[in-house]
């Protein structure tokens, strides 16, 4: 392969690497509360995202570089070594990001007077290496591609298991654990949930 086109290949490769990245902040942003539905579940993946970015950039390091003095190989290793060094954390925490994927929805409970509002209840891992599951309890506004969620809590993790969630009025969703009960009163003219009222048992 002449120099070139090893050029020629190493930027195409750079060029992917950061569309991956690029690809991947809309859904890092539509995770959070109040995101985009359809965005966070198509481009909320950062172990494959990122992890392709990563991939993409070193065989565009590799490919374009020629190593022909003692120098540059040993500076390549290095920077080779010190890229596993943060590569592999940074694998793990996107494993733990990530976790998500397998989540399992295991309720969905739609508001009897507003069919574009929805409470939903997702199992998740607690974290990496544990079998504990969380529920995570979310609602939904809107529909389609203008549809966002908003997070309500997580029960498990911190103790206090999940004992239900439900519509207890026209703008009130109130969700039960062993620890007590937690209401949250939305907006009338938005839907958008306020901060929760909770009663410990």
């Amino acid at each position: 392969m002449t120099t070139h086109r090893r050029r020629r290949v190493a930027r195409f490769l750079a060029g992917f690497a950061v569309l991956a990245v690029l690809l991947y902040l809309p859904g890092l942003h539509a995770a959070r509360s109040g995101g985009l539905v359809e965005v966070e579940r198509l481009l909320d993946h950062p172990l494959v995202l990122l992890g392709a970015a990563a991939v993409l950039a070193v065989g565009a390091a590799v490919i374009g570089s020629e190593f022909r003095s003692a120098a540059s190989q040993i500076g390549f290793a290095a920077l080779l070594v010190g890229g596993v060094a943060l590569g592999v954390p940074a694998v793990l925490a996107g494993l733990a990001a990530g976790r998500d994927d397998g989540a399992r929805h295991v309720e969905r409970q739609v508001h009897p007077d507003h069919p574009d509002r929805a409470l939903t209840v997702t199992e998740t891992a607690s974290s990496l290496f544990s079998p504990e599951s969380d529920s995570r309890v979310e609602l939904v506004t809107g529909t389609g591609w203008s549809a966002r969620h908003w997070d309500l809590d997580t029960w498990g993790s911190a103790g206090t298991s999940y004992r239900g969630a439900s519509w207890t009025g026209p703008d009130r969703i109130t969700v039960r654990s062993d620890g007590g009960t937690a209401v949250f009163v939305l907006d009338p003219a938005t839907g958008h949930p306020g901060a929760p009222q909770v009663t410990k048992r």
